[in-house]
């Protein structure tokens, strides 16, 4: 089998990180958020994954190289010369996706994360005899989305409606798709919508049908949802592999810590708390929400939540850094220097505090 996966674009929402890798290796749980679709991808059987991208092809492809041989699998790119929107990348990839064996292949979006239920899918797909399967999960707020309108029984999808201003459901769409290689023959290679333009005309024909999904689901591409994201990835790791996380009597809740990290005397981390590679937290630390990426430093006595440190960052003795804070690359916050909500492009020095939510050039 084999699967697409839609990179796009700049990942300006994810800026300051954006600004060193591309939205796709940024680290999400101590690994690039594409790894986690891929390694998915690889345990049902996909052979090839096609990478859908417009910016930055060989930063990609050249960080991936390494994970080709280790996961055993193809990691290819299809690069379009213009934005080609979500339906569009489909048949620019066609020669790529399409292998004469009629095998459906999977689409997603690469900023989301959840529990890949891809053996479900499979089988769900292959038991309607539709053309397309989509995922579907449940919100709070389904006004602010496109909802799926379906039959509950069989799945079969009836409509869409845009940000519903009458509750007509709850389900929108998650962004993983099972497509039959016959739905490439309903899109054009221009710029195209898939949730706009092709899914609608295959509902009509009878053909399109949703799965609910299982479990969490989130899209991470803004710091907000990447905090919110990590509570629930963590949350579905105690409920299947609990092994995997931190235990001791300085760790509350949910806490991940790469074996290479290295954890002070007197800490005090979590709930909701990655801890990457090569990193050290000095001794009476306070860490809750936040994710501390690959290298970085936090010294002695300092408080961070709510916010996400960039790979080889330091944060100074006693500074406190919270309220969405997002530290680039290479950043250095002074000792005892607050941050609240600061967003803070790679290779500064903070000398002084950020009173209230600012970009710092």
């Amino acid at each position: 089998m084999k699967a697409l996966i839609l990179v796009g674009g700049f990942g300006t929402r994810l800026r300051p990180l954006t600004l060193s890798v591309p939205k796709p290796l940024v680290d999400f749980a101590n690994k690039p958020m594409i790894l986690h679709q891929i390694e998915a991808l690889k345990e049902v059987g996909v052979t090839e994954v096609v990478l859908a991208i417009n910016y930055q092809p060989e930063v990609m492809l050249n960080f991936l190289k390494e994970f080709e041989t280790k996961i055993g699998i193809t990691i290819t790119c299809s690069q379009e010369t213009e934005p080609l929107g979500t339906a569009g990348p489909l048949a620019l990839a066609r020669e790529k996706l399409v292998d004469g064996s009629g095998e459906p292949f999977f689409v997603l979006n690469s900023d989301v994360i959840s529990e890949y239920p891809f053996a479900e899918l499979v089988k769900f797909h292959k038991s309607h005899g539709g053309e397309a399967t989509i995922m579907v999960t449940k919100v709070d707020e389904p006004s602010k989305y496109g909802v799926v309108v379906m039959e509950e029984e069989t799945g079969k999808v009836e409509r869409f409606v845009e940000k519903p201003k009458v509750f007509v459901g709850n389900k929108i769409n998650a962004g993983i798709y099972l497509l039959n290689p016959s739905v490439l023959d309903l899109i054009e290679l221009r710029p195209t919508s898939i949730e706009k333009e092709v899914f609608p005309k295959i509902a009509a024909d009878q053909n399109l049908f949703a799965m609910v999904l299982p479990g969490f689901w989130m899209d991470i591409g803004q710091p907000k949802d990447y905090i919110t994201g990590l509570r629930l990835y963590l949350d579905s790791i105690r409920k299947k592999s609990s092994a995997k996380l931190a235990i001791g009597s300085h760790f509350i809740g949910n806490v991940l810590v790469h074996e290479t990290a290295v954890i002070g005397e007197g800490c005090l981390i979590g709930p909701d708390v990655a801890i990457g590679p090569g990193c050290v937290v000095e001794s009476g630390v306070r860490l809750s929400r936040c994710t501390v990426m690959r290298g970085a430093r936090v010294k002695n006595h300092a408080c961070v939540s709510s916010s996400i440190i960039g790979w080889h960052s330091t944060v100074g003795q006693w500074a406190r850094v919270e309220n969405m804070t997002i530290l680039g690359e290479d950043v250095h916050v002074g000792d005892e220097v607050y941050s609240n909500g600061g967003v803070v492009l790679p290779h500064k020095e903070i000398k002084s505090s950020i009173l209230k939510p600012e970009i710092v050039m």
